[in-house]
C-alpha cells in the first residue's frame, strides 16, 4: 500500500468519480491512476469502485470506508511535513482562507494587512464560495480556515470557533419614504416595500426570514445577491430597500444612501472559524486567529481542538462575543 495509492482514490472521489479530471488535477495520466487504484484493491482484496466497463460507477460500501480512512492518512502525512515546517522556518510557510464576500471585502482587509506585514514569507492564499462550499474547502483540506455565518454546522468534522456577532441595517436612497420614517423602524413598514438582500443561505439570511415569519409576514424579496456591493447597486438604481450587514456600509463611500439601524428587528448573527479537526496549526495560525478575534488565544483553540465533535461550544458559553 503505497501513500500514492491513497491520494488516488481520494482525489478520484472527490472529483464524482471522473479519473480524467482526477488525473488532469494531479498532472498525471489517467491509465496511471487506473492501474494504481486496481492495484491496491488487489492488494486489500476489495472492490472500492463499482465499475461498467472501464467506466467507475460507485464507491462501493467497503471503499467509502477506506476512502475516508485514507483522507485520515493523507492529513497526517501533511502534519508530519507542516511539523518539519514548523520547526525548521516557523515563519515560512502558507494559509489558506476560504470565506464570503462580506468577510473578504470589510472585515478581513485590516487583519490580512497586519498579518502580511509581519509574516512576509507566508504566502497567503483567499477563496470565495458560498458558506457550504467554503466548509467543504476545509473539510477536504484545500483551505485551512472557513469564515463565514452559516453552514458550517453542516460539517461534523469541522471544529467550529465563534468569533463575532453582528446585526444588519436598511438601506434606501435619499428621498425615499422610509428615509424619513419616525421612530423605531418596524418590520411592518419594512413589508410594505420590495427588498433586496441576501441569497437564502449567505450572510444570516435566515435570520431575516425567521423574524418576519415570526410576525406572519412574507418579505417582497425582488432581488437576492451573494455581495452586499451588488445589493446597494439595485437600492441605489430604485429595485427596492436593502437589508445587509451593518458591517457592509461605507460612510464615505455610501453617502449617496441612508442607512437605519435594524438591530432590533432581527437576532444577531455569529461569525464563525472552522478549522478541520486534527489540523496542525503552524503559531502563524494561531496569531491569525487572534488578531481576527481576541478571544481566541492559543490555549482556547487548543483546547477546541481537541474537544469532542461538538463539544467545543460548551468552552463560549460564558463568552461575551464582541459586536461588530
Amino acid at each position: 500500500m503505497k501513500l500514492q495509492q491513497l491520494r488516488y482514490i481520494w482525489e478520484v472521489n472527490r472529483h464524482n468519480l471522473n479519473v480524467s479530471a482526477t488525473a488532469q488535477s494531479l498532472f498525471t495520466s489517467q491509465p496511471g491512476i487506473s492501474k494504481q487504484i486496481r492495484l491496491l484493491e488487489d492488494e486489500l482484496g476489495v472492490e472500492i469502485f463499482a465499475r461498467s466497463g472501464k467506466h467507475l460507477t460507485r464507491v462501493t460500501p467497503a471503499g467509502q470506508s477506506i476512502i475516508d480512512l485514507a483522507g485520515q492518512v493523507l492529513r497526517l502525512a501533511e502534519n508530519i511535513k507542516q511539523v518539519a515546517q514548523e520547526h525548521s522556518d516557523e515563519r515560512r510557510g502558507s494559509l489558506a482562507i476560504a470565506t464570503t464576500h462580506t468577510q473578504a471585502r470589510y472585515a478581513l482587509p485590516p487583519i490580512i494587512s497586519e498579518f502580511t506585514q509581519k509574516y512576509p514569507d507566508v504566502a497567503l492564499h483567499m477563496q470565495q464560495g458560498t458558506p457550504k462550499q467554503i466548509a467543504q474547502m476545509v473539510s477536504e483540506g484545500q483551505a485551512d480556515f472557513a469564515i463565514a455565518t452559516e453552514s458550517l454546522e453542516l460539517f461534523t468534522d469541522l471544529v467550529l470557533l465563534p468569533c463575532y456577532r453582528w446585526n444588519r441595517c436598511v438601506l434606501v436612497p435619499k428621498g425615499h419614504p422610509l428615509a424619513t420614517h419616525q421612530g423605531p423602524l418596524t418590520l411592518e413598514a419594512l413589508g410594505e416595500h420590495p427588498l433586496v438582500t441576501y441569497v437564502f443561505g449567505f450572510t444570516g439570511r435566515s435570520q431575516l426570514d425567521d423574524a418576519f415569519k415570526a410576525k406572519g409576514l412574507t418579505p417582497n424579496v425582488v432581488l437576492t445577491a451573494a455581495d452586499a456591493d451588488v445589493i446597494k447597486t439595485y437600492v441605489r438604481l430604485g429595485m427596492g430597500v436593502g437589508i445587509v450587514a451593518h458591517m457592509a456600509v461605507d460612510e464615505s463611500l455610501d453617502d449617496d444612501l441612508v442607512a437605519l439601524d435594524a438591530s432590533h428587528l432581527f437576532a444577531s448573527s455569529t461569525t464563525k472559524i472552522g478549522i478541520r479537526r486534527g489540523t496542525f496549526m503552524r503559531g502563524y495560525m494561531y496569531d491569525f486567529l487572534v488578531r481576527f478575534a481576541p478571544h481566541l488565544t492559543r490555549d482556547r483553540v487548543d483546547e477546541a481542538l481537541t474537544a469532542g465533535p461538538r463539544h467545543e461550544q460548551a468552552l463560549f458559553d460564558d463568552l461575551d462575543l464582541p459586536e461588530y
